[in-house]
């Protein structure tokens, strides 16, 4: 088994873990709806795949928003309730840390949106530390989608089974393992730790 020469990263509940419960309940505080009507209408909804899709800006989003849940809060406030939904899965990031001390680059792939990665960079200092970064909302194109898969190819500049990518949902492992990238899908990061030695890691 080849030694990757790469190593592509998902971000949610890779790295980090999400919950938009949270969020939720700091809206649903300042609007009319509960906090689980409003989870329904952001978590894997319509308006949330075409603003991670960059189909709508976040002004657009924030807007819709505020139209469907009664949100009267103002656009910095809710922009910083909608981020505030992560915290780390620790030791993957210190795995991430080790890759780069050993020199290996490292890419973050990750189905997000524009306020997502502003609360990302500001409260979580080691997202800083990657080679490159592929997110849906600047591309208008979703995992599992092939032509985002050749985004992250260009931007490596590895092809096949020189690319290790780490990702928590079956269908996107799938289609890099249609690439012939290797693949590590992760279900705990206990696992993944196991799953990464085979590599050379």
């Amino acid at each position: 088994m080849k030694t990757p020469e790469a190593v592509v990263f998902d971000l949610g509940k890779v790295l980090l873990d999400f919950d938009y419960s949270i969020a939720a309940n700091k809206i649903a505080s300042r609007g009319r709806m509960t906090a689980e009507q409003i989870q329904k209408s952001i978590d894997h909804s319509p308006l949330l795949f075409r603003f991670e899709t960059g189909l709508m800006n976040k002004e657009d989003f924030f807007s819709d928003i505020c139209g469907a849940t009664g949100y009267c809060g103002a656009f910095e406030e809710f922009a910083g309730l909608f981020g505030d939904i992560f915290s780390p899965i620790q030791p993957m990031i210190d795995w991430h840390q080790g890759l780069r001390q050993r020199g290996i680059p490292t890419y973050i792939f990750s189905n997000t949106n524009e306020l997502a990665v502003r609360h990302i960079r500001q409260r979580f200092p080691f997202f800083a530390n990657f080679s490159g970064y592929v997110f849906s909302y600047e591309h208008r194109s979703m995992k599992p989608d092939a032509r985002i898969y050749e985004v992250v190819e260009e931007m490596t500049g590895k092809r096949g089974d020189s690319i290790l990518y780490l990702d928590d949902r079956a269908e996107n492992i799938a289609a890099g393992a249609a690439r012939n990238w290797q693949t590590i899908l992760q279900e705990s990061p206990e696992k993944t730790m196991q799953a990464v030695r085979k590599f050379g890691f």
